[in-house]
């Protein structure tokens, strides 16, 4: 273990040595935001906190996640963890792999270890096709549990979301703004609830803002995975049907979009507008930078582990979608439509 420096803590907090010592050595006469300040210094520095100043566990809290390829999943995770680990609770991330634990095995597990509640972020509960009673019998086993993008109203629990036909009228508001009629949506499986509405938002957006039949709008959305592979496919299709503009599902998507466009030749923005989907980590570093709607992700992690630990208090909140509303962040891969070369 690195020997903590005073010097260092104490630079890193702002306070003198003689409050880092008075902290460390638990003496009194320091205030308690003084000493979170301190003890805050020892975590960035990546120093241990002595014995006696560590956090007694509050117990365990499970998280359930789909796998960490997408960014937006590791970085909902993280401020949830951060949220719960200042409360005294151990978060313990469980996350689903193709031909890995099922969810259904996961929760057998951490009932099993006795954690005190569980997160859901984009499970089965997103789903329109699973069997939502799962969660009802979890409710139950008096697990508490709180579900992050997927509401559903089958599921007696408080769910956190973002506005998702919001934020398809953002983009498509943006891409007619700079001249743009054939835009088109790289989208995933219309089974699962953010996609329904994302859908449901495009083609309303399209008819309202560009004049266009809500049956051409439908024709200009296309179905895949919400992957790099499964933008890249749909772009090659959204193309060929005369697209200027892509929205699309997820970043992640976003970045397959753009790779089918220059296969094809292309440039974007100069040809074709590319729009993501959750401002996840370093996509403001891509080449061009990636316009996209921003998902609040600090603001809905923290409400979803508040709700949790409200309900283990026994203080619910009533069951229901508590929605928030997305930003569109525009960046370079977006620009006013040209017309043909």
């Amino acid at each position: 273990m690195t020997t903590a420096r005073l010097s260092d803590i104490a630079a890193q907090a702002g306070v003198s040595e003689a409050t880092v010592s008075r902290v460390l050595n638990g003496k009194a006469n320091v205030s308690a935001a003084t000493r979170q300040t301190v003890l805050a210094a020892l975590d960035v520095l990546g120093y241990e906190r002595p014995a006696r100043l560590r956090r007694r566990s509050a117990g365990l809290i499970g998280l359930i996640t789909p796998e960490l390829s997408n960014p937006i999943f590791p970085a909902l995770a993280q401020v949830i963890e951060q949220v719960l680990g200042r409360h005294g609770f151990t978060p313990v991330l469980c996350t689903q792999t193709p031909g890995g634990s099922t969810e259904d095995e996961l929760v057998d597990m951490l009932v099993g270890r006795g954690v005190a509640g569980i997160v859901f972020v984009s499970g089965l509960h997103a789903d329109t096709t699973a069997d939502h009673d799962r969660y009802n019998r979890l409710r139950r086993r008096q697990v508490p549990f709180v579900l992050v993008n997927g509401h559903s109203d089958r599921v007696e629990a408080s769910c956190i979301s973002l506005d998702d036909r919001a934020a398809m009228r953002m983009a498509v508001r943006h891409l007619a703004d700079l001249g743009h009629r054939r835009i088109g949506l790289a989208i995933g499986q219309k089974r699962f609830v953010p996609a329904v509405r994302k859908i449901e938002g495009f083609v309303t957006a399209v008819h309202d803002i560009v004049g266009m039949m809500r049956e051409e709008a439908a024709h200009l959305v296309h179905q895949t995975l919400f992957s790099v592979e499964g933008g890249h496919a749909a772009a090659g299709v959204l193309l060929g049907r005369g697209c200027t503009a892509i929205a699309c599902g997820s970043d992640m998507m976003a970045l397959g979009a753009i790779r089918a466009v220059r296969q094809r030749g292309l440039s974007v923005p100069r040809d074709v507008s590319v729009v993501g989907f959750d401002d996840s980590p370093l996509i403001a570093f891509t080449e061009p930078p990636l316009t996209t709607i921003r998902q609040p992700v600090e603001a809905m992690a923290t409400a979803a582990a508040d709700a949790l630990l409200e309900e283990i208090r026994g203080n619910p909140a009533p069951p229901g979608e508590f929605v928030f509303q997305p930003e569109l962040v525009m960046r370079g891969s977006t620009a006013t439509f040209r017309g043909p070369s």
